[in-house]
């Protein structure tokens, strides 16, 4: 038996009816054991979620460094040298772990003293 490519199959399928395409999700199931439907399903949804916890990198401070670091302090809480070391550093971690809304909040703050910054 010759071996079908996927256009070949798939133009296979156009000329199914609905019913006839049921009956082979059906077949499938018995002879593969798996729910089509439910691997199609589950496939693009997981690719699209976004992560829960991301971490907010300063990855270049920019003309105005000291505007930076008030908004690094402002941010982490640290004192003026952690807070100049953590900008000379970079690229560094401003904060890990953390919701995405809150990355992106912080993201802004940052950019508008005129650093760049990456969220991953």
């Amino acid at each position: 038996m010759a071996k079908l490519t996927n256009a070949e199959i798939i133009e296979s399928l156009k000329e199914k009816t609905l019913l006839e395409l049921n009956e082979l999700v059906d077949l499938m199931k018995e002879e593969f054991g798996v729910d089509p439907t439910a691997v199609a399903a589950a496939g693009p949804a997981a690719a699209e979620e976004e992560p829960s916890e991301v971490t907010v990198t300063l990855t270049n401070a920019g003309a105005k460094k000291i505007g930076v670091i008030k908004v690094v302090r402002q941010i982490t809480g640290l004192g003026l040298k952690e807070a100049k070391a953590l900008v000379d550093g970079i690229p560094s971690a401003v904060k890990e772990d953390i919701e995405p809304e809150e990355a992106e909040e912080i993201k802004n703050q940052l950019e508008e003293a005129g650093a760049t910054v990456e969220v991953k």
